[in-house]
């Protein structure tokens, strides 16, 4: 089986090295890198499996390189671990607004970071292998068609780019038609996790999904303070 393979961006050297020492005898295929410019380089040779990301960085910033990341076609579904200061709970939420897969607070121990990094894992490359096996659905609604298994939306025929977590979060909604998700149900399964403090995230999510499949709050409905529906069948 092939070995999953990390990126490590962290300025700190001694970080850098334990953290990317423990992935490799873990299994894992990790390399640790200093900051943005030696990463974005990495990345534009081969891309990873999963990168830790580390935010305060010397030069551009953590959160910077996630929305380069998000926003490149390329790299918009790469698994994202944010590395945070136990302090920093704008840092957390402002990581899972552009993105973020999950994120951690140092100082962390190994055991948790393994295992944060399998729950990802799961979340994300995994899943996604399982789907391509086992198959998956495709769904319409009026003018969207959303193929879970290619990973493709379309819009009048015309492909969109959505982030994985924007695309599970379509897929989630149109797989619980006639059903109202609250924020806290969405953080649980599209982000694998309960953080009462980033439901806003949620919002923030839905608010770009619309803007990029077209919709006006007609097929994404939103159920005032408990959280978003899609009806059964799409309104003419």
């Amino acid at each position: 089986m092939e070995k999953l393979s990390i990126y490590v961006v962290e300025d700190d050297e001694s970080i850098r090295t334990m953290v990317v020492y423990a992935l490799n005898g873990s299994g894992y295929e990790a390399q640790g890198f200093p900051g943005g410019r030696s990463f974005y380089a990495a990345v534009n040779e081969k891309k990873p499996d999963l990168v830790l990301l580390d935010i305060m960085l010397p030069g551009e910033d953590g959160l910077s390189i996630l929305k380069h990341l998000r926003a490149a076609p390329e790299t918009s579904q790469m698994p994202v671990i944010m590395l945070t200061a136990k302090t920093a709970e704008m840092d957390k939420v402002r990581g899972l607004d552009l993105g973020a897969d999950d994120y951690i607070s140092k100082p962390f121990g190994i055991l948790e970071l393994l295992s944060r990094i399998r729950a990802v894992a799961r979340r994300t490359v995994e899943s996604s292998k399982s789907a391509a096996v086992n198959g998956a659905h495709s769904y319409d609604y009026g003018n969207v068609h959303v193929d879970e298994d290619g990973h493709v939306v379309t819009v009048d025929g015309e492909e969109v780019l959505l982030t994985r977590k924007e695309f599970r979060l379509l897929c989630d909604l149109l797989r619980n038609q006639g059903r109202v998700l609250t924020r806290d149900q969405i953080m649980e399964q599209v982000w694998g996790f309960d953080y009462g403090g980033a439901t806003r995230t949620v919002d923030i999510h839905i608010n770009t999904l619309r803007k990029k499949i077209h919709d006006d709050g007609t097929m994404i409905q939103t159920v005032r303070g408990i959280g978003y529906k899609i009806d059964k069948e799409a309104k003419e």
